[in-house]
């Protein structure tokens, strides 16, 4: 009975543990929230953020902003470290204000906007495929600078020359593995007691990094739902042999969030 009160008064994740697999600097929003619907929450990256070998061309192109009519920043971590580079050069949002700007999404206009500049365009849907819908008719001869990780899908950079836009793509930021959560992942996945029922993927680079954490034990997963906040993601999953078992209609934290919430409470209504 006291199971059932806590679902019903607002905890429907009661009892399901989910594993976080996010930057350690990011996890917290996504883990809060799951922990305030009732989930048990385990924490173990599968991403750790670095500085590039080198900032010489992000420097480049920072300096020469006056010479760009659009700004694409793809994720909160390029924001965060094209402003650090920006603070080193003696730069400021006034260097920015003559550009049009542009999010791949919520996360990403919310920093850069809480730096004091506004936003032009922020897709309908969350993924390159819809900034370049959203950009297409915009740029033609235009000079485009595109902040990105150190590796990152083209469809950005190739669709908006193939729109007749001069795009330079510079890198502000590169994702590898964090080699500590390798045993802490595979012990979690052996222990009965830890072992998650849902593991959470917000980016193709999650889903690559773990499945090079678990190594031989990708096999390990029976009775594991894996979540995909995006059709991106999900398709990173199946192309590495894995299922999107939870997809968000929404591709924000909420909406991975809402989706997990939706699962669980079908299947729980399934067994009733």
């Amino acid at each position: 009975m006291k199971r059932k009160a806590q679902i019903s008064r607002g905890q429907p994740l009661t009892g399901v543990r989910v594993l976080v697999g996010r930057a350690r600097h990011q996890a917290g929003a996504l883990s809060s929230e799951l922990r305030e619907l009732g989930a048990t929450v385990l924490d173990i990256p599968f991403i750790e953020i670095r500085t590039p070998r080198s900032f010489k061309a992000l420097d480049f192109a920072l300096r020469n902003l006056a010479e760009y009519d659009w700004l694409i920043l793809t994720s909160a971590n390029g924001v965060e470290a094209m402003w650090e580079r920006l603070s080193r050069l003696r730069l400021t949002k006034n260097n920015l204000k003559h550009l049009r700007v542009a999010a791949i999404g919520p996360a990403t206009k919310k920093a850069i906007e809480q730096r004091g500049v506004k936003v032009d365009v922020v897709p309908k849907e969350y993924v390159a495929e819809s900034v370049v819908r959203s950009l297409r008719r915009r740029v033609n001869g235009k000079r485009v600078l595109l902040v990105r990780a150190k590796v990152a899908r083209d469809v950005i950079p190739r669709e908006l020359r193939n729109a007749g836009a001069h795009v330079d793509v510079v890198e502000a930021y590169e994702t590898v593995v964090p080699a500590s959560s390798r045993t802490r992942l595979q012990s979690a996945l052996q222990n009965a007691e830890r072992r998650p029922h849902v593991v959470t993927f917000t980016s193709s680079s999650t889903v690559r990094n773990f499945v090079a954490l678990l190594g031989a034990q990708t096999t390990n997963l029976d009775g594991i739902q894996l979540a995909s906040i995006g059709p991106v993601t999900s398709s990173t999953l199946r192309e590495l042999g894995l299922r999107a078992d939870i997809s968000a209609r929404k591709f924000t934290i909420p909406g991975l969030v809402e989706a997990i919430v939706r699962f669980k409470s079908g299947q729980r209504s399934s067994t009733v």
